[in-house]
């Protein structure tokens, strides 16, 4: 299955916050895994900004892991763990977030704030599962505070 590609159409808020890293490093995917991956990453992207969050960083990488999207969300930083699957055999795309997976994303996040210049009021985890559909728009569904 083609992916297409999406444009971004928010505005940065690169005065408070920085730019947004287009950092992307880590271990070898398979070209398909890597462009379902991306695709779902595009869409989760488009969808959050619609609803007025601001991408802070794009696949936010330190030796300890990554975190695919950190946005603002009013004064709130959001940390987002985006899952995508071709397909519902495997259950939903969220399902794929266990405890480990939680856990470092808690340690990824504190990381990201020590390092950033950045005081939010609060701090969310959030989940976007994107599911493609074989004719029409990918479902997409956000599960906010997810954890």
């Amino acid at each position: 299955m083609r992916y297409p590609q999406l444009r971004s159409v928010h505005s940065l808020d690169t005065a408070r916050f920085g730019p947004a890293s287009k950092v992307r490093q880590g271990r070898p995917m398979t070209n398909e895994r890597r462009a379902v991956g991306d695709y779902g990453e595009r869409l989760a992207e488009r969808h959050l900004c619609d609803q007025g969050l601001v991408v802070l960083a794009r696949n936010w990488r330190c030796n300890e892991g990554e975190v695919d999207l950190i946005l603002r969300d009013g004064d709130d930083v959001v940390f987002c763990e985006v899952k995508t699957r071709r397909g519902p055999a495997f259950g939903s795309p969220a399902e794929a977030i266990g405890p480990a997976k939680i856990h470092r994303l808690r340690h990824l996040a504190a990381r990201w704030l020590q390092e950033t210049p950045v005081h939010p009021r609060e701090v969310r985890f959030d989940v976007v599962s994107v599911l493609p559909q074989p004719k029409g728009p990918a479902r997409i569904d956000h599960l906010r505070a997810a954890f």
